[in-house]
């Protein structure tokens, strides 16, 4: 503006001097331009702060109630699985940001200033992860410690994550998808080493991008701008189509009993259903993406009473149904307004499940729990479609908030073995054997994901 106003201003001086009407007119024109443009609720810089770590934080406590179930789905499938790979993972994108700045790839600031903004999101981690660590005090899954809630190794890894995303998102958005997703498989080492649950790292996340937030809001307060090098990058735009990664939870509805042969469940299930998705777009309107998740079906227990009443009867207890699923398929997208955006898609992929027990319960059971073994159960690895559709509300043009509705199908065989108790009895150890036996495991999933477009 300063520029433009350089440019004219001998003419404009020398025509005002003469016309006091003209001289009028600019300088009204010249303020109608520096208007203050005002700003949504979604662009102000205290929402925008907190929009990632909230859906987070909400995911924390919407989860937290199924811990203990999740942690089961870890142990059927990866029982033993002990892996140190997060320990070091957590630090690969501060290491990565320090890389660049020392090989002279710009960022968004120099490194003293990253170092200082750096230090204060690591301080306020620190303070916000051992407050609550110590205070709240919950068991560790493995039972060593009660220091579980939140993860520091995962509010950590987010943590410079987010600070990788602060110095180079704005030179390429590659460097945020590394960040995020080596922050991302970091949690995720957490809750595979059984080291935390869930809500523990998700929780842990929120914190991390928090405190990046809070430490780079407070060092810009301090120099008064919002970077370093910020005529650098002014030409960088994006290619505006819709490429996305997205953490997504929600409800699994079951459209059949998946267990109606063998009536060890006398209902449809419900259960859950959580995982990552993306896609990249080569066009505005078609790109092609993956889906990669693991679904949760609780199983209700059976009651059977025996004929004589001060015998009480029998509790027939199934473990859930688990199912790790992964596709791949194409995305069309279409947008409806600078905020609102509509997809849909379709995905051909795979569904490995976890087997499960038959466990009965009775007073009379002299075992510990009271509990006995009878039988086990092991669905077939399947072909699965998916069909779905979801609606996105842009927070801004990096943040999303969408909701989904997907339909999935696929076929499975459900194999059971009886144990050495009962396996004599030749009915009940192949009645669930033979090839006929074949569940078609349909279901909805509804829910909530917070996309990040790039």
């Amino acid at each position: 503006m300063k520029k433009v106003l350089f440019l004219i201003f001998p003419f404009s001086w020398g025509v005002a001097q003469t016309n006091p009407s003209i001289m009028l007119a600019d300088t009204l024109s010249t303020s109608s331009f520096e208007q203050p443009v005002k700003k949504t609720f979604f662009q102000k810089e205290g929402v925008r702060m907190a929009i990632a770590p909230t859906v987070l934080f909400a995911a924390s406590a919407a989860t937290w109630g199924e811990r203990k179930h999740i942690r089961e789905i870890r142990n059927r499938y990866i029982p033993n699985f002990k892996v140190g790979y997060d320990d070091y993972m957590q630090y690969a994108p501060a290491v990565a940001v320090y890389g660049l700045k020392l090989s002279g790839v710009k960022g968004r600031n120099n490194i003293g200033r990253a170092t200082l903004s750096y230090a204060a999101s690591a301080a306020i981690m620190a303070l916000i992860v051992n407050g609550i660590k110590y205070t709240a005090k919950v068991e560790r899954p493995d039972g060593s410690q009660n220091n579980s809630f939140p993860s520091g190794h995962t509010a950590n890894a987010f943590n410079n994550a987010s600070f990788l995303h602060k110095e180079y998102g704005v030179v390429n958005p590659l460097y945020s998808i590394g960040g995020y997703s080596v922050a991302t498989f970091t949690g995720l080492g957490r809750n595979l080493n059984n080291r935390h649950w869930i809500s523990d790292v998700l929780a842990g996340a929120g914190i991390g991008i928090l405190s990046t937030e809070l430490g780079y809001f407070f060092i810009d307060k301090i120099y008064k701008n919002k970077g370093d090098n910020l005529g650098l990058f002014s030409k960088f735009e994006g290619n505006e189509n819709p490429s996305f990664l997205a953490l997504k939870f929600g409800s699994a509805l079951s459209t059949t009993n998946f267990l109606k042969e063998s009536e060890l469940d006398d209902k449809k299930e419900s259960g859950f259903e959580a995982g990552l998705e993306g896609a990249y777009f080569f066009t505005k309107k078609w790109g092609v993406g993956a889906n990669f998740s693991f679904t949760s079906f609780p199983v209700s227990t059976q009651r059977l009473d025996f004929d004589d009443p001060s015998l009480g009867g029998l509790d027939i207890n199934t473990q859930a149904l688990g199912f790790i699923n992964m596709g791949i398929g194409p995305y069309f997208a279409h947008d409806f307004s600078d905020k609102w955006q509509m997809m849909l898609k379709t995905i051909a992929g795979y569904s490995s499940p976890a087997g499960g027990k038959v466990l009965v319960q009775s007073s009379l059971i002299d075992l510990p729990n009271n509990e006995l073994e009878v039988a086990h159960y092991k669905p077939s690895k399947s072909f699965r479609w998916t069909n779905g559709a979801s609606l996105t509300y842009k927070l801004n043009s990096e943040l999303g908030i969408t909701a989904f509705a997907d339909y999935h199908m696929s076929n499975s065989k459900i194999h059971y073995t009886f144990s050495d108790d009962i396996k004599n009895d030749d009915e009940l150890n192949t009645s669930f054997n033979d090839d006929s036996v074949k569940e078609k495991i349909n279901y909805f999933s509804l829910g909530l994901k917070l996309t990040a477009y790039f």
